[in-house]
């Protein structure tokens, strides 16, 4: 019989939750908004327990979370949700929660470098030792691999809290971010746009100046990455990146900033190949959390 994986993409605005074989194999699926703590983790746990119920019993579950998170095994903070802006998730142990109700391996790692994991194991990744994902939308957020391995270090990545250069004639928003204000996230995320512009971001038309302003600082975000870490691609998934235009004009933008420095082929003549949206789609999230429960599996 196959075994099964349970996956939460546990997002400040949504948890999305499956159970599959792999991502060919999705045997169920359920999305519903993130409330306080203990809400939203018990509808987690039931819909697992249904799940089990109805098609049998988990082999291990895996948790790509929002943060920041304790990822350190030696810490007693280990699978807490840590200095979340987000109201009433501060300190919230979230793997805890989970491990209480099912004895079973549990996967745990930020959202962001679950979605890579996805995509290294079935999408636009595979191959590579060397990539970033990132994705725009609630948050900024960033991980990846280096050396075939996940970003992780004294904590964990926070590439949306970049600092980059902001004109405040050109742009005088000073960014929303309540802790650097006008880091990456505090000027490029979903609610800075809806902020700026007094409407969301996917409401604004196609030609409005929005969207080169987004491109800039999305530009200045990856260039920072490709300098210090050098990926072989990098991929950027989030809501705000499903605008028609904004690939067209992030790879436009970044080429200028670079200026001819990095002279590799796959950005000077490829860049539509190197700057690219995740393969997984919608579904990159989730089945990155069905990667960590296969990583925590040995599978």
């Amino acid at each position: 019989m196959a075994e099964l994986f349970g996956g939460v993409e546990a997002g400040g605005t949504k948890f999305v939750c499956v159970v599959a074989e792999g991502p060919d194999k999705i045997h169920a699926q359920i999305q519903f908004a993130t409330r306080q703590p203990d809400e939203t983790i018990r509808r987690v746990i039931d819909f697992f327990r249904q799940q089990e119920n109805r098609l049998g019993a988990l082999t291990a579950l895996g948790i790509g979370s929002f943060g920041p998170i304790e990822l350190d095994p030696n810490s007693p903070n280990y699978g807490h949700i840590t200095s979340t802006p987000k109201p009433g998730w501060e300190n919230t142990s979230i793997v805890g929660l989970l491990k209480d109700s099912f004895k079973i391996p549990i996967g745990f790692d930020t959202d962001v470098n679950a979605a890579a994991l996805g995509e290294f194991r079935w999408g636009a990744a595979q191959g590579l030792g060397e990539f970033i994902y990132v994705t725009i939308g609630t948050g900024i957020g960033g991980g990846g691999m280096v050396n075939g391995a996940l970003l992780h270090g004294l904590v964990h990545p926070e590439m949306g809290h970049l600092m980059i250069p902001h004109d405040l004639n050109e742009d005088p928003f000073p960014g929303i971010c309540p802790y650097h204000q006008d880091c990456l996230e505090g000027l490029a995320s979903g609610p800075a746009i809806e902020k700026r512009w007094g409407q969301p971001g996917e409401t604004l038309p196609e030609m409005h100046p929005a969207w080169a302003l987004e491109a800039q600082y999305l530009a200045l975000g990856a260039m920072n990455l490709i300098l210090t870490i050098s990926p072989q691609r990098i991929i950027m998934g989030g809501g705000v990146m499903k605008q028609s235009q904004i690939f067209t004009l992030l790879r436009e933008k970044l080429l200028l900033l670079l200026n001819n420095y990095i002279k590799d082929p796959k950005i000077t003549r490829d860049i539509d190949n190197y700057l690219v949206p995740p393969a997984l789609g919608d579904q990159t999230g989730v089945l990155g959390a069905i990667a960590l429960a296969q990583k925590a599996a040995n599978v």
